[in-house]
């Protein structure tokens, strides 16, 4: 149990560092001390003065961020077959507002995809609104409200056991979630609602923490949730592939850069207050510094102390190759900009540099395509129906490769290969693709009247 509780403690500790490596600014100054490493036998003010004077280059905040702008360049491509009018409309609100808060699912996922980035996994919960008294058929829950499934996009910390059973599949996960504080209330207290879930039942218990630090539960409710005719914990786990984890690619080499740019920092603010030297024989008392004289004898002689500069050179080069460690463990060599020289380059040299990152960017949009396939497809279950979900797109990356998509299907077209099939599904995603910020009802109206036609 005790090695439980530090390892659950430790994971605290990288959470809490992986967002202040990302968020940065001020989240990373009132944490300086955490990572700003004290030398041995260094003055307790000194150390002081140095965290407050403390500032952050944040590259890898910066990386995460590309990353998810660059793979939701285009939104996903994502249709049904089979599905009924009736699950069509509730995946078109579902997609539209996954969240009761007016969040489409792909504005969702840059979240979750983010979140994934700085943790390694995101858990999702699939919920259902709740209801006083049960709708006797589907266009009644819809008139009432209670048939839009929503996610909640759930914190590394809240999600305290996560149990599976011998195949893999979660069996048993226990989410604490905190509620505000009581004004007064001592550091440490509180109330937390905790939802254990199984694959059959939901129980939602408060959990008081008092002054004294002990803790009580009171039992809310105990039901089934939306997956239990499935058997199915309706909480999806999410774990990014580690090559994919670029805070663990980079996090340590962005905290050593924050340590070398703060020391190399400080040792320029100190050079630039010349320490002064007196060469004297007899013993020295006077006081030297600003609004002060000294006198000094014959033989004695006055001068000034000032680095060299040749350690600042070499910190400076330190801080350059760290710069481009971080870039390049997370494959955006491309992208350190060493030198500051812009280089004139072709469409086929640009092509070649950004390869390796575009393999990246590919692999990590197929990771968000089985994302969404699998959520749509629960909340498609909770519903009541059993859909094949087809998630396509977020293959290409820059703004002028539909073009040459659009040309290659032009020319496949041109071949008159005789599938009519073919023909429709090419259609689809050209449409899909080039009106990817329309609303999912639009979408599938368009998907309709190509089948149709």
């Amino acid at each position: 149990m005790i090695a439980d509780e530090m390892s659950r403690h430790q994971k605290r500790t990288e959470w809490h560092a992986a967002r202040c490596l990302y968020f940065g600014g001020q989240m990373m100054k009132q944490n300086a001390e955490l990572f700003l490493n004290r030398r041995q036998k260094e003055p307790i003010e000194v150390y002081r003065e140095r965290i407050a004077s403390a500032y952050y280059e944040n590259y890898i905040g910066s990386i995460v961020d590309w990353y998810v702008s660059a793979v939701f360049r285009r939104e996903p491509v994502i249709f049904t077959q089979g599905a009924s009018d009736e699950a069509k409309r509730f995946l078109s609100r579902f997609l539209d507002n996954c969240d009761r808060r007016g969040t489409t699912l792909t504005e969702f996922f840059r979240t979750v995809v983010r979140d994934a980035m700085l943790f390694g996994n995101a858990h999702l919960t699939l919920d259902f609104p709740r209801y006083s008294q049960e709708p006797k058929t589907r266009v009644e829950a819809e008139q009432m409200g209670v048939d839009a499934a929503y996610l909640v996009n759930c914190a590394p910390e809240q999600v305290c056991t996560w149990r599976v059973d011998e195949v893999g599949t979660p069996e048993f996960v226990r989410i604490e979630v905190s509620r505000e504080q009581e004004e007064g209330a001592g550091p440490g207290t509180g109330k937390r609602l905790v939802f254990e879930y199984t694959k059959s039942t939901l129980r939602i218990q408060e959990r008081v923490i008092d002054d004294s630090g002990a803790a009580s539960e009171q039992t809310l409710a105990e039901c089934g949730h939306c997956l239990s005719h499935r058997n199915t914990v309706p909480v999806i786990r999410l774990e990014l592939p580690h090559g994919l984890w670029m805070m663990e690619r980079a996090g340590h080499v962005q905290l050593e850069h924050f340590n070398k740019a703060n020391a190399l920092s400080w040792a320029l603010s100190m050079g630039l207050f010349a320490t002064p030297v007196v060469y004297s024989d007899r013993e020295w008392t006077q006081i030297a510094g600003d609004s002060y004289f000294i006198q000094l004898s014959p033989e004695d002689r006055f001068g000034w102390t000032e680095p060299e500069g040749k350690v600042y050179r070499i910190a400076a080069e330190n801080l350059e190759r760290l710069k481009s460690e971080i870039f390049r463990v997370c494959h955006l060599g491309a992208h350190a900009g060493l030198g500051g020289a812009t280089v004139s380059q072709s469409g086929l040299s640009k092509q070649r540099d950004f390869q390796i990152t575009q393999e990246v960017l590919r692999a990590l949009g197929d990771w968000v395509k089985k994302g969404l396939k699998r959520v749509i497809e629960a909340a498609l279950h909770a519903w009541g129906e059993d859909v094949l979900v087809i998630v396509a797109g977020m293959d290409q990356f820059d703004i002028g490769e539909f073009s040459a998509e659009l040309t290659d299907a032009e020319k496949l077209l041109a071949m008159k290969i005789g599938s009519r099939t073919l023909e429709k599904q090419i259609h689809k995603k050209l449409a899909l693709q080039f009106l990817g910020d329309m609303r999912q009802e639009v979408k599938d109206a368009i998907v309709s009247e190509i089948e149709n036609g």
